[in-house]
């Protein structure tokens, strides 16, 4: 196949600017496993990110660092040029994640939920970002139902509507797919487009290539706690970049 040259993509590490999201060297160790191996990246305004790669590679590791909910071993995280504090949340609220754990309360409605977490950022107009944050992911109908009540994929687009209710710059996603059927794909694909209007900076990690392509400005397959190639999305094949993904997973660089 003739692959994308990674030379198209802006080079790890390297900044366009005032970058929105920037790691540095980011090390993740778990005792004698090394889980991320000194990850660089830059991301501006509009880029959306997707990271491959197989299980065990690293992804979700990164992206919790990435979140601020994981310690790098070494390394760090910036959000328009300031440094990642654990002393100091209000970086946080540049943060949106959605993430196998949800962060929801299974015996709040989803109305409730979504009150929650804006009252905790402080959200202007917090009853009409509700309202506009559930009708975004198709649960109007739904805002009295305990989350517990919910499918699946209702849940997952319940926690989309809770990592978009304070307008965050940087918005994380952890195999947002996984476990949804067409329909709710369908509505997760939608919102996902929207976030693409050339404000936020997205980075999203998911075993789904033709969703991960179409979505995407630039795209990473990590291997072993590095990236082993990165590019940009654009002329890419999806058939070749398949043939691609499969190459560099089982050549490890």
């Amino acid at each position: 196949m003739t692959a994308p040259a990674p030379a198209e993509a802006p080079t790890a590490g390297a900044s366009t600017g005032a970058a929105v999201l920037e790691a540095r060297g980011l090390v993740r160790e778990y005792g004698p496993v090394l889980a991320v191996d000194g990850i660089d990246l830059s991301l501006d305004a509009g880029e959306f990110l997707t990271v491959f790669g197989p299980n065990g590679a690293g992804k979700s590791s990164l992206l919790g660092m990435l979140a601020g909910a994981m310690r790098p071993t070494r390394g760090e995280v910036l959000v328009r040029g300031t440094p990642m504090s654990w002393s100091d949340g209000e970086w946080r609220s540049r943060v949106g994640i959605v993430s196998h754990r949800g962060f929801l309360y299974g015996r709040l409605t989803a109305a409730e939920n979504l009150r929650f977490y804006g009252r905790l950022f402080g959200v202007d107009d917090l009853d009409h970002r509700v309202t506009e944050g559930l009708a975004r992911v198709r649960l109007s109908e739904r805002a009295n139902f305990q989350a517990r009540q919910l499918s699946h994929g209702m849940r997952q687009r319940l926690s989309l509507a809770r990592a978009l209710l304070h307008d965050p710059d940087v918005v994380l996603l952890d195999e947002p797919y996984t476990g949804l059927d067409p329909s709710a794909a369908g509505v997760l694909r939608g919102v996902l487009t929207e976030l693409r209007d050339g404000r936020r900076t997205v980075v999203m990690v998911t075993h789904h290539l033709k969703e991960g392509l179409e979505l995407a400005t630039r795209v990473a397959i990590q291997v072993a706690g590095r990236f082993a190639w990165e590019g940009s999305t654009g002329g890419i094949d999806r058939g070749d970049f398949e043939r691609h993904y499969h190459a560099v997973v089982e050549g490890g660089s």
